[in-house]
């Protein structure tokens, strides 16, 4: 089936995987018809009246693939005008629309209803980012297991970019190679400790000392105190979580939905909650508050402001 003479609408907010469908439809238009020209417009040109022109065909291509990436922020006016578009596109027009899905979605029934197929683009939870992983070491054509997987989102962090750029360059580096933890370990050694989360496991695990080394080097290498304190709080919420539903009788699997974790990481939520209350995490919770304060804009000195935090989490720990 041709894709000239449609319109496709993307619905999802994940950067890297809504490219990919926008890469894949451009990708067979092209091979459909290599000359054809793509256009992507802003909201600004298409305000400037530009849409119309730039379906009507171009005098130096045969056919035309036009991308509006903000469609879900433009006004109802020129929301009306793009779906004139979508109700009867060329034949030689290949429109691919793209919405965030959150406000607005008004504009994706009737983009629907006006003849658009509709494709949802879903990024992975983070129990599922090992799976991602696997996944993307496939598409280079190397093998991985799970237990690489989780190292490398140990190492690199949740975002998919990131995880799919280090897929790809391990994949470059160690071509043929099986991607193993022990192989993910020797090439990030040293950038997981840089990480706000390290410094938030330590911490969380009574593990001051370590804290306070692994915070002075995260800091040196460039973190931000708000990505240390954001990563504190998201610690300390997913072991609230955990205490509050550890006695249910929810599966593994079930658990970590609810907490919101890989399974994985379970066995540290585990070790963490033998030495700490909910008390003792509710504390913890409004220090790192007053410290996420501090360190945008309050504190003098946000290192100082950091260190401090991390004494009085721990002290928090083992008062209550």
């Amino acid at each position: 089936m041709s894709v000239f003479g449609t319109a496709l609408l993307v619905v999802g907010t994940d950067e890297l995987l809504v490219q990919r469908r926008i890469t894949e439809r451009v990708q067979a238009a092209m091979s459909e018809v290599p000359g054809a020209e793509v256009v992507e417009l802003s909201t600004a040109e298409i305000v400037a009246g530009r849409f119309p022109e730039a379906i009507g065909g171009s005098l130096f291509a045969p056919a035309v693939v036009v991308v509006i990436r903000e469609y879900g922020a433009l006004a109802a006016e020129q929301v009306e005008e793009v779906l004139a578009g979508v109700a009867s596109p060329g034949e030689v027009l290949a429109l691919i629309l793209v919405h965030s899905g959150g406000s607005n979605r008004g504009v994706i029934d009737k983009t629907v209803a006006a003849g658009a197929e509709k494709v949802l683009v879903e990024a992975p939870k983070p129990w599922q980012l090992p799976e991602f992983v696997v996944s993307e070491a496939a598409r280079h054509g190397v093998e991985m297991n799970a237990a690489a997987a989780r190292a490398l989102v140990e190492a690199v962090g949740v975002r998919l970019t990131e995880l799919s750029a280090a897929v790809s360059q391990l994949a470059s580096d160690w071509e043929g190679e099986r991607l193993t933890a022990e192989l993910v370990g020797r090439y990030y050694t040293g950038q997981a400790e840089v990480r706000g989360f390290a410094v938030a496991d330590a911490v969380m695990a009574g593990q001051t000392d370590v804290a306070l080394t692994k915070l002075r080097w995260a800091l040196e290498r460039g973190a931000t105190g708000g990505e240390i304190v954001a990563a504190i709080a998201s610690g300390l919420r997913a072991l609230g979580k955990f205490m509050k539903l550890r006695s249910s009788q929810l599966s593994q699997r079930e658990l970590a939905i609810q907490v919101g974790v890989p399974e994985w990481k379970l066995r540290t939520l585990v070790q963490q909650a033998r030495t700490w209350s909910p008390r003792g995490v509710a504390a913890a919770l409004r220090i790192a508050a007053l410290t996420d304060a501090a360190v945008k804009g309050a504190a003098v000195d946000k290192g100082f402001a950091l260190e401090k935090a991390l004494l009085d989490i721990d002290y928090a720990r083992e008062i209550y």
